[in-house]
């Protein structure tokens, strides 16, 4: 180690007498120029777009410096954000008008998490806006509580964080015009057939659905056809004795 050392500090020497060489032979103006050049910007040390032209060049480079890599990967099906699109995209196509298929929901599923993950780290990532409208178009065909209520949250997200956007823009027209959450209730079971010549009672009026409340969407739950009972047990054929065997 001593030796290690010793070859370091010689080392070190001569750069500095070269650069006492180079200095004194230059012109003496040349010096000036020298010092400045070694000298870093502190506006440029804090901000890495700083040597940028133009307004728009600065802004193009921290939406850069803002973007998650494309081979970078979240959650834990270890999504890229272009992978997440792509997942939006064709949900929304393999939903038609709506769906409760639990195949389809559990790989949204993954892409939200995933979304979740990109956003927590890239909070800037200019293209969050556009994931997020993606993810509105299909988690709003999804019938079920979760989903419809992810739908509302990313549209506020939209409308308060990426206002100026096209999407967000979008989102807030589609708000004006009135936004439902639609989902499945429980299914119940079908009334028992009463005997003949016996009328049913009076049935009670709907309960009138309450006018959403302010910042909130209205809401539908639909009653999905009702469940016929399982024969009880009583009521269910004997099981006949097995036929004792010869021996």
């Amino acid at each position: 180690m001593p030796n290690v050392k010793r070859a370091i500090s010689t080392l070190s020497l001569a750069v500095i007498a070269a650069g006492v060489l180079l200095l004194a032979a230059a012109p003496p103006n040349s010096t000036t120029v020298l010092v400045a050049a070694a000298t870093p910007s502190p506006k440029a040390s804090k901000d890495g777009c700083g040597a940028t032209q133009s307004k728009w060049a600065h802004l193009q480079c921290e939406e850069f410096n803002s973007s998650a890599p494309g081979d970078e990967y979240f959650g834990r099906m270890k999504m890229s954000y272009l992978g997440i699109d792509n997942t939006y995209k064709d949900g929304a196509i393999s939903a038609g008008d709506y769906t409760t298929d639990s195949r389809l929901i559990s790989k949204l599923d993954f892409a939200t998490e995933a979304l979740q993950k990109w956003a927590a780290k890239y909070p800037n990532d200019p293209q969050l806006a556009r994931t997020y409208y993606l993810g509105v178009q299909v988690l709003r065909k999804v019938y079920t509580q979760p989903e419809q209520q992810k739908t509302w949250e990313f549209m506020q997200i939209l409308v308060t964080k990426y206002g100026n956007t096209y999407f967000g823009k979008v989102t807030k027209t589609t708000i004006a015009g009135g936004f439902t959450e639609h989902w499945f209730g429980l299914a119940q079971l079908c009334p028992t057939p009463l005997p003949p010549g016996v009328m049913p009672q009076a049935t009670p009026a709907a309960t009138p659905v309450p006018s959403p409340a302010p910042g909130h969407p209205a809401i539908d739950v639909i009653t999905p056809q009702c469940v016929q009972p399982s024969p009880a047990a009583a009521d269910a054929p004997p099981v006949p004795a097995p036929t004792p065997t010869k021996h």
